[in-house]
């Protein structure tokens, strides 16, 4: 599968646009696109995730303990560490050093559990 990674992982391209993610592969060429809207790299978001410092409560948890006190930031659907006042931690909507095995725990987390 095209953008997979050894572990099965697809990665997808990282820009959004009014917070519409590209759902092209990961490093595609061209303009990015989501369902019938295109843009190009001026057009994209800024990295940051508008959910940054929302109020959030830490999310259930997996039998191991999973996602270990994080929270699930509603704009970019990433497990967010908490600050002391409750808030996701700022952020960016994407993390390019995020691991597959990262990938694969969020995503049996979202199917067990629902977020």
């Amino acid at each position: 599968m095209e953008g997979a990674t050894d572990a099965g992982v697809v990665r997808f391209c990282r820009h959004r646009n009014d917070g519409r993610r590209c759902t092209r592969p990961l490093d595609h060429p061209g303009l990015h696109r989501h369902r019938t809207i295109m843009w190009a790299d001026p057009a994209s978001d800024p990295p940051r995730c508008p959910g940054s410092g929302e109020a959030a409560v830490a999310a259930a948890t997996l039998p191991d303990g999973y996602p270990d006190g994080r929270a699930l930031c509603p704009s970019c659907l990433r497990l967010i560490a908490l600050d002391a006042d409750g808030r996701l931690e700022p952020h960016d909507a994407s993390d390019e050093a995020e691991s597959d095995a990262e990938i694969a725990r969020r995503r049996e987390w979202m199917n067990r559990l629902g977020g």
